[in-house]
């Protein structure tokens, strides 16, 4: 009987990040029994993917290393806040667009701003702008023409608005911000 509440008490203690990962290796080790050269195949790609977005994730952990050391949340309110007005909307989009990397490098860079008082006005701007990449322009141009991708362009950071004004609508924000 000791042992249950031990074991309960150790798995309320265990993050479930790391029982994620012992998922993860549990099905490569019973696929590896199962068929080891798919095993190692599937082992290979991981691999590949790991090394195409380790440089992103450390990017986007060095900005959160930088904001959490430099930036207090009382600014973060103030550019990214509920009422941070004209520029606060111009950083989120102008980040949006200057981003690199897979989105979901940057989902940790947003909760945490969003946990420290950014609205989700300027987060939703900075996620839709994230489809304007201005160093894939050029390519664009050559396969669609000027036209095309001036009007494509205009339009999504124009949509990028009123999506963020729909959004910041229907889904009330949460009083979650740390004043500092």
């Amino acid at each position: 009987m000791k042992s249950a509440i031990t074991e309960r008490s150790v798995m309320k203690r265990l993050p479930k990040t790391w029982l994620f990962l012992a998922a993860v290796l549990l099905g490569y080790a019973v696929l590896f029994i199962i068929d080891s050269d798919q095993a190692s195949a599937a082992i290979k790609s991981s691999g590949h993917v790991f090394r195409n977005i380790a440089w992103p994730m450390g990017l986007v952990f060095f900005a959160m290393l930088a904001i959490n050391i430099f930036v207090k949340p009382a600014q973060i309110v103030r550019f990214l806040g509920k009422n941070a007005g004209l520029k606060g909307m111009f950083i989120a989009t102008l980040a949006g667009i200057i981003s690199v990397g897979p989105i979901y490098a940057w989902y940790p860079l947003l909760k945490d701003l969003r946990e420290k008082g950014a609205g989700n006005f300027p987060i939703t701007l900075f996620l839709c702008n994230r489809a304007v990449k201005p160093f894939l322009l050029p390519m664009m141009v050559a396969i669609f023409g000027w036209e095309y991708v001036v009007i494509l362009t205009i339009l999504t950071v124009m949509a990028s608005f009123i999506i963020a004004y729909l959004l910041s609508f229907v889904v009330k924000e949460e009083p979650n911000a740390k004043a500092g």
